[in-house]
């Protein structure tokens, strides 16, 4: 699953300047993680990362140069983002 997140923080990075790579790693498993919990109460059979890949794909290509603007109104993500700000590595 690593490798899937990395993939897609490098595809965020490419698509918004305004995230560090801590935060656009943190929005990933954040989409990632959202979209496999909501998936699964809504009582779907798990499709797998690669179907997970590719609607946090499809998100990040439609909403990814939008993000950082995401959490003045959302302070829900606000919490984990700002903990990736105070990473320095």
């Amino acid at each position: 699953m690593n490798d899937y997140h990395e993939k897609l923080t490098k595809i965020l990075l490419n698509k918004n300047d305004h995230l560090s790579y801590n935060e656009a790693r943190t929005w990933v498993e954040l989409l990632w993680d959202d979209f496999e919990t909501t998936f699964a109460r809504a009582g779907q059979e798990y499709m797998g990362s690669e179907m997970t890949e590719r609607v946090v794909k499809q998100w990040i290509e439609n909403y990814g140069d939008k993000l950082h603007d995401f959490t003045a109104t959302n302070p829900k993500y606000e919490i984990y983002l700002a903990h990736a700000k105070n990473i320095l590595h």
